[in-house]
Order: structure tokens, then C-alpha cells, then sequence
């Protein structure tokens, strides 16, 4: 609903400090699409969920080839019409910053960091670190497999190959045959394979319009 330019995001359990927005700011007028509050250590939240954000962010680092701060952080200040791109994309609970940061990192979109620290939060948490911390980690294969698919299929792959290689070498050497084991390594290694290079393809259509408009731009 808001009709501004540039959009601020906020939770609502007290968290985030609106005295950080022109920090933000700062950072975000030298140019950025968006910049994120990114939590340091001391900030009040639950040992679990550091070691959680810290390994979901590493993840996604790895996928996008940049440093991801903080994939989580719900405070962050967006430029509105290249956010609005992305809202079909958009799940409708609270992960929509892990989608945002994958999907602005994927369109070539900048993305900026600004050191935060959060005090405690007014209320309980709704977040249940084992059945959300798989729904973060799906939605970040989701948006990963639009990104950079091979990423996530080249290695898969590999690891049927090169395991049904191993059982192969180990039956043969111990019985002097090939088993129907791994035969079906072999076969999982090339249409997994397969599927990533198919993947690729849908994901260079899916963002054609994106990377078409981002190139006007530049």
C-alpha cells in the first residue's frame, strides 16, 4: 500500500530501532537497491537461531558468490518498484527477507549492509527453529535453483557418480562384477545432471525480462 519511493521495513516486536532508519539511509542513498540492518553478535536472540541465521546466510553466500550479511534481517530499506518485481515470488509468512536477498542478489540488484544491534523483543517468538529453519532452507534451494541451479545439481551429481564409481571399484575388486547399484548411480548422475542443465535454461527465461530491464538501467 505505500506509495513512496523507497519502502522501510520493520518488525514489530521491538526489535528494530527506528533511530537505525537514517543510518540506513546513509548507506542506502550512496546508491544501493537495498540495504539490510545485519545483527551483531550481542544482539539479543537465542543461540540456536545465531547459529542457524549464521549457517543460512553462509549457504547463501555460497550460492550467490557475495557476501550475505544477514539473509533473515526483516529490517531493511528497498527501492519499491524493483521490490514489487519480486512479490510474486513472495511467500506469505514471515521468510520474505530470505526471498528478497537471494531474488535482488540473482537480478543483479546492490545490496548493502549496515551493522545493527537489536534489544529484546516484546513477546514470544513464533518461530520454531526446526520446522522453519527447513522452510528457510527449502526457500532458499527455491530461489537458489532460479539463480544459479547447477549450483545445487552439478554437485548432487557428482556425489551419485562418484559414489556409484566407489561401488563399482569395491564389487569388482571383490567379486569381478558390475551391480545393478551402480548402474543406477550412473544413471541418477546423468538425468540429475540433466535436469540442472534443463533448470539453467528455465532459469536464464524466468529472468529475462528482469536482466533486460537491469541492463537499460546500466
Amino acid at each position: 500500500m505505500a506509495t513512496g519511493d523507497i519502502i522501510v521495513f520493520m518488525d514489530a516486536d521491538g526489535q528494530h530501532k527506528p533511530e537505525d532508519i537514517p543510518l540506513l539511509l546513509e548507506k542506502f542513498n550512496e546508491g544501493y537497491d537495498m540495504v539490510v540492518g545485519a545483527r551483531q553478535s550481542g544482539s539479543h536472540a537465542g543461540t540456536h537461531r545465531a547459529v542457524a541465521n549464521d549457517l543460512f546466510s553462509r549457504f547463501a553466500s555460497w550460492m550467490v558468490m557475495q557476501t550475505v550479511e544477514d539473509l533473515t534481517s526483516g529490517f531493511r530499506v528497498v527501492r519499491a518498484d524493483k521490490f514489487r518485481k519480486f512479490m510474486y515470488l513472495l511467500p506469505n509468512g514471515f521468510s520474505y527477507p530470505t526471498t528478497i536477498t537471494m531474488s535482488f542478489f540473482r537480478a543483479g540488484y546492490s545490496v548493502g549492509y549496515v551493522p545493527i544491534h537489536t534489544p529484546r523483543r516484546i513477546g514470544k517468538s513464533h518461530i520454531r527453529p526446526l520446522r522453519d529453519g527447513v522452510r528457510f532452507l527449502l526457500i532458499i534451494i527455491k530461489v537458489g535453483t532460479l539463480y544459479s541451479p547447477q549450483k545445487l545439481f552439478l554437485p548432487i551429481s557428482a556425489g551419485f557418480f562418484l559414489t556409484g564409481l566407489g561401488y563399482y571399484l569395491l564389487t569388482y575388486l571383490s567379486s569381478g562384477r558390475f551391480t545393478n547399484m551402480s548402474a543406477l548411480l550412473f544413471i541418477s548422475a546423468i538425468i540429475t545432471f540433466l535436469i540442472g542443465i534443463v533448470s539453467e535454461q528455465v532459469s536464464a527465461l524466468h529472468y529475462k525480462d528482469i536482466d533486460a530491464s537491469h541492463d537499460e538501467e546500466h
